[in-house]
């Protein structure tokens, strides 16, 4: 549906929309409606840049409502299965089959935008350089240049970008070799961060893959954030978080749940390595998940742009097919989740 928000002539208005087609698809969730830390379940509305005196305009806003989902499908010995088609599959959103599917397909070359979070906290400094290493390798095996993008960040009682965007491989590696490791965790801090401040902001005119590499052993003692708050944000900003866990305790700990539920809200996958060698490996099979993924766009059934969380649920109808993919989107907070602009003819 199209709204018109402005007295301007019949002509100008045609104008205006003929270039709607511009725009392209969209996701429900865009960066306008993040939340802030001190405001969780608050979503800002749409907001317009205010125009010049001299230069009146006409807005025009467009509803979307389509969503797209990517996800990995995997047999039971976690290798990925690569020749699935549409009828494979079931979709429930917010409980209930789309209305319609619009698009399916295999996404096996995507560009990619990652972040990669290295805790430096003192609890990781006996393997922190061969961390570092590791992430090094990675972002040089993953990496295209002019194609993907990657920022750094590490975090112990704050969270520092090391280097910013960019496909440039070595100030990516000089990045990761700058951090230095000491101090408290505060992990959901860095993931909030790197998602509302970074990864929600990318305005892309083509498809892409948003990932958060996490290295780290998943204990958190100084964010102002909550752990369900980072989530939330992930899932706003349509990332997918990867953790490999530093702890090589060999037991179980608490950090390693908290890493599990990270991946698991997002459609991304935990690695607990126990020697130093299988960190390379866990890296390894992330690249290797980040270009063996589907997607599905569709139109959900009875779709309200109320605000409220939609969990998603995609699961297989063969055998032994598992199917990883984000639990659920956050609607819009109101009927309008596109907006363009147009100058006034001259």
């Amino acid at each position: 549906m199209i709204y018109i928000q402005s007295g301007f002539c019949r002509g100008l208005a045609i104008l205006a929309m003929s270039a709607l087609p511009l725009l392209g698809q969209s996701n429900f969730v865009s960066p306008d409606t993040a939340v802030l830390p001190n405001s969780p379940s608050v979503s800002s509305p749409v907001s317009e840049s205010a125009p010049d005196a001299d230069q009146p305009v006409t807005t025009i806003t467009k509803r979307v409502d389509e969503v797209t989902v990517l996800f990995t499908a995997t047999d039971k010995h976690g290798k990925f299965v690569r020749d699935l088609n549409e009828g494979d599959f079931a979709i429930r959103d917010d409980h209930k089959p789309p209305q319609s599917v619009v698009n399916f397909g295999s996404q096996t070359n995507l560009p990619l935008e990652l972040g990669l979070l290295i805790d430096t906290s003192g609890s990781v400094h006996a393997r922190f350089d061969f961390e570092q290493e590791a992430a090094v390798s990675f972002l040089q095996h993953t990496l295209r240049a002019t194609y993907d993008k990657a920022f750094i960040m590490g975090f112990n009682t704050k969270s520092q970008v090391t280097q910013s965007f960019t496909d440039n491989i070595s100030l990516l590696a000089s990045g990761v070799r700058h951090l230095q490791d000491g101090g408290g965790t505060a992990l959901y801090d860095a993931i909030y961060r790197a998602c509302h401040d970074t990864l929600i902001k990318v305005d892309d005119e083509r498809p892409v893959r948003r990932a958060i590499i996490l290295v780290s052993d998943g204990e958190d003692n100084q964010s102002d954030v909550s752990r369900a708050q980072a989530i939330e944000m992930a899932q706003r900003a349509q990332v997918i978080i990867y953790a490999i866990s530093t702890d090589d305790s060999g037991l179980i700990l608490r950090g390693d749940t908290v890493l599990q539920q990270l991946a698991d809200a997002t459609g991304g996958r935990a690695f607990f390595p126990f020697k130093m060698k299988d960190i390379k490996n866990s890296f390894a099979a992330i690249e290797d998940e980040l270009r063996s993924q589907y997607v599905v766009s569709y139109h959900p059934a009875d779709f309200d742009p109320d605000g409220r969380y939609r969990p998603i649920e995609i699961t297989s109808l063969k055998k032994d097919v598992q199917v990883r993919a984000r639990r659920g989107y956050y609607a819009p907070n109101n009927k309008i989740s596109t907006v363009m602009t147009v100058a006034p003819l001259r």
